[in-house]
């Protein structure tokens, strides 16, 4: 082979190799970054993973909503109308969270299968539910008025 046609050769090689590790690296980047969305019966069956970071959303469950103390700290239970999960958050909730509302909160499970929030996103009107979360209630409303 030809000196020209070796450095063409390893010119090509080294440019593949160079996308190829790019892309290895972009998925590797968005593999990480993925978060998934569970409903509280997923997580109480045990689906969710304990380990990573993930979204659920439900309804707060009525009277659930504790503060205990002078500090930050929020205790509420979030419900699919099935299973209920006890969350704790530390911050300040959005002005549009209150009970009986839909709410998707990001975080991960402890070992005692509390979640631990990291994020809460409340509904901004009335008429308006996570699409998450409506997708996750809607079989059970149909359930329940059969």
């Amino acid at each position: 082979m030809r000196p020209i046609k070796k450095q063409r050769l390893l010119l090509i090689a080294l440019m593949l190799a160079g996308i190829g590790g790019a892309a290895a690296f972009a998925l590797k980047s968005f593999n990480e970054n993925l978060m998934y969305f569970f409903s509280t019966t997923d997580v109480v069956s045990g689906k969710a993973p304990g380990d990573a970071l993930i979204r659920i959303g439900g309804m707060v469950v009525n009277g659930s909503v504790e503060r205990p103390g002078d500090s930050l700290l929020v205790r509420f239970k979030l419900t699919d109308f099935n299973r209920d999960v006890p969350v704790e958050y530390t911050g300040i909730l959005p002005d549009l969270f209150r009970e009986g509302q839909g709410i998707i909160a990001k975080g991960r499970l402890n070992g005692q299968g509390t979640f631990i929030a990291e994020e809460v996103l409340a509904k901004h009107d009335e008429n308006y539910m996570p699409p998450e979360v409506a997708a996750t209630l809607k079989p059970d409303t149909q359930n329940n008025a059969q």
